[in-house]
């Protein structure tokens, strides 16, 4: 190897630098993403899924970034979504979708592929809320039934909804974050699994089947660190949080709950945001780049024909 090319190795090592000759990594069907509670398509012309679906694009997928009501229960957010898929597949021509889920995005796009599984090809948790949550649980149980400090919790939360909404430009869609926070809580999707068993593990920390019987294939992965970046102002917060559930987490949901069909990792050190890239990017300095991984799943997808 000459001497210019040795350079060239050594800081592409070091820094990243993209290769001259990049792997298109398109997909056969178009990739739909899904924000979890409290998010959005696009935000003040900042992406929820920051930097992932220009990374996916310029590599050949087709990208939709989806908007669904930013608190309310996984049902009526799944409702919401399937009419986008049926928008998009009439727009692209496309005959079926690739789900991606962040968050309560996860039991979102479950609930369309169990629903409609003839329209989806894919379904990928990242982060999802797949077996609860004790942030969800202590929430509940801190805000007694019928007392002031519910309804005053619920208010606020509501407007802090409805507020993401007129942001992002999307005010028309129905808030009940009390509905949100009870199908993310423990006994929320236990019984929401009942009801859409696929992909998800026959035990706790199991693993699903990666092809489901009603031919969609189940993904998943997620993060275990909650405290992953110093220069990151949210870490904080999600560092206090994580305190709350008594194993390996990502600040808001365990590793365990996150696991659905194939998990292709639940230990990334990474925290709920960093999984999407946020904040900004700022993410644990010796771990993947999180629109890395993105990308690794898309060449996955496509080597399954997906």
């Amino acid at each position: 190897m000459k001497y210019g090319q040795w350079i060239v190795l050594i800081l592409t090592l070091c820094f990243g630098l993209p290769s001259t000759a990049q792997e298109d990594t398109g997909t056969r069907y178009p990739i739909m993403m899904v924000h979890g509670i409290f998010g959005f398509d696009s935000l003040l012309g900042v992406d929820y899924f920051y930097g992932v679906p220009e990374a996916l694009s310029r590599e050949g997928s087709t990208v939709f970034l989806t908007a669904v009501s930013a608190a309310n229960a996984t049902e009526i957010r799944g409702e919401q979504l399937l009419m986008e898929v049926e928008q998009i597949l009439a727009l692209t021509g496309a005959k079926k979708v690739n789900l991606i889920g962040h968050s309560h995005g996860g039991p979102t796009v479950r609930y369309v592929a169990s629903v409609a599984p003839h329209l989806v090809a894919s379904v990928t948790t990242v982060g999802g809320v797949n077996w609860g949550s004790p942030v969800a649980d202590a929430v509940l149980g801190t805000l007694p039934d019928g007392s002031v400090s519910r309804e005053v919790a619920i208010t606020a939360a509501n407007a802090l909804a409805n507020l993401i909404e007129l942001l992002s430009g999307s005010s028309n869609r129905p808030t009940d974050s009390l509905a949100a926070a009870e199908s993310l809580s423990t006994q929320g999707t236990l019984e929401f699994n009942a009801l859409y068993p696929e992909g998800v593990p026959d035990q706790y920390c199991g693993e699903g089947k990666m092809l489901e019987d009603n031919g969609v294939y189940y993904f998943s992965w997620s993060g275990s660190r909650a405290y992953t970046n110093p220069f990151d102002i949210t870490d904080p917060f999600l560092a206090i949080t994580s305190l709350i559930i008594p194993e390996a987490n990502d600040g808001l949901v365990s590793s365990c709950s996150s696991r659905l069909g194939r998990v292709i990792n639940d230990s990334y050190r990474m925290n709920h945001l960093d999984e999407i890239n946020h904040s900004f990017g700022l993410s644990h300095f010796w771990e993947t780049d999180p629109k890395q991984i993105y990308l690794e799943h898309a060449r996955r997808l496509k080597q399954l024909g997906l």
